[in-house]
């Protein structure tokens, strides 16, 4: 099966980078009309490859998939079968799932946690639609660790929506004996990052979870970060009073 897909992706490549030789006499103009459709062509083919190796039954293959859309967000491409094929990556294993003898057979976490990676890469409103999918789905830290840095690295926090569900995930692996600093540590920077993109955090989700950071059950780095992060989220509530000061005056 994997040999196949092997031949089946290269046979598609090699069909997306073949040149058409263009006869001397036609014009300029024809060979940059031909030229638009051989990009438009390796594009096609392109996508059409990522998307049968993303749905690869392997492991292999989809670590192809990734490599492909790692190449082809770094030219800008931030097209809907890009984002599918992440998104469905994202969520294999936990939504998507395939069985054997009763036995999940594509639980692959490391390929989620690169799937939030490059969906925070995007960096569109769909991109964080699918991270917060993913957060709200996925139970292994590791993919909820990059999935928070990718929401973060996005910026977007639409009626808190961002924050609130960072703040969700945090607080229920805080209730439980799984409190996790590295995701701890995500959440903080994500937090960081949607204020100083939002001028400030709306509601007290974020501040709740930093304060349960600063005096729980984690190392003592990850409870200062949280404790700094509070600190300078005042920053954005004494700028907002300074505005509202001005405009009444």
């Amino acid at each position: 099966m994997i040999l196949t897909m092997k031949r089946f992706a290269a046979a598609l490549i090699a069909l997306g980078t073949l040149t058409v030789t263009v006869p001397a006499q036609q014009q300029n103009s024809n060979q940059r009309e031909m030229s638009v459709e051989e990009s438009y062509l390796q594009q096609s083919v392109e996508l059409m490859v990522i998307r049968e190796q993303s749905h690869a039954d392997s492991r292999e293959m989809k670590l192809l998939a990734l490599q492909y859309i790692g190449e082809a967000i770094e030219r800008g491409n931030t097209s809907r079968e890009i984002r599918d094929a992440l998104e469905y990556m994202g969520l294999e294993g936990v939504l998507n799932q395939a069985r054997e003898n009763n036995r999940l057979v594509n639980d692959f976490p490391d390929i989620r946690r690169e799937a939030a990676k490059y969906l925070g890469e995007m960096g569109t409103p769909e991109a964080k639609d699918a991270l917060l999918r993913m957060l709200k789905a996925d139970r292994e830290p590791m993919v909820l660790q990059e999935a928070v840095r990718s929401l973060g690295r996005i910026g977007i926090n639409d009626n808190n929506e961002t924050v609130a569900t960072i703040a969700h995930i945090v607080t229920r692996f805080d209730s439980t004996d799984r409190a996790d600093n590295l995701l701890a540590l995500s959440a903080i920077d994500a937090f960081e990052s949607l204020a100083e993109r939002n001028n400030g955090i709306r509601g007290s989700d974020a501040i709740n979870v930093l304060i349960r950071i600063a005096e729980g059950r984690y190392i003592r780095p990850v409870q200062d970060r949280a404790r700094q992060a509070l600190s300078d989220l005042r920053k954005y509530t004494a700028q907002q009073n300074q505005s509202g000061s001005g405009s009444g005056s």
